[in-house]
């Protein structure tokens, strides 16, 4: 298991249009973020309001707040150090009916494996093969199974 020191950001907005959200999530991710997500929450008087919690590498703290008070209405941002752990892993692929689909393999140990097709994989090839999501999805977890175990 991989053990890495990261970086949480988190900030609470109240006062920016919801639709500049993807843009701001996106521009983080372009700058490296790992992970980037918006939750709902209740600020003092119970105002409704957003907050924001990016994890990124501690070399991209400098981007990511610049994109946080550049992009966003946010006058702070909280910073936390954390450790994140996570199992070895490989992209690998796997053949179907459907096509090939890209699969995300990692290790538990002792020979156990933890398989996942990639969802953008399988979304592509449902809609060029007008079947549903979840049958495409199936197929790459069963063929993925057989191929990897787990």
């Amino acid at each position: 298991m991989d053990v890495a020191q990261l970086k949480v950001l988190e900030t609470n907005i109240d006062d920016l249009n919801p639709e500049t959200y993807d843009h701001v999530m996106d521009a983080l991710f372009d700058a490296g973020a790992l992970d980037v997500y918006f939750a709902p929450i209740q600020m003092k008087k119970n105002r409704p309001a957003t907050l924001v919690r990016v994890l990124c590498k501690p070399g991209d703290v400098t981007a990511m707040t610049t994109i946080l008070f550049r992009e966003t209405s946010t006058l702070g941002i909280r910073e936390q150090t954390v450790e994140r752990h996570a199992l070895p892993r490989t992209i690998e692929h796997v053949d179907t009916a459907y096509g090939t689909i890209h699969v995300k393999v990692a290790q538990l140990g002792h020979g156990e494996v933890k398989t996942s097709p990639e969802h953008d994989d399988c979304r592509k090839l449902a809609e060029a093969q007008h079947v549903p999501l979840r049958v495409v999805t199936q197929a790459a977890q069963e063929a993925a199974r057989q191929r990897f175990g787990g």
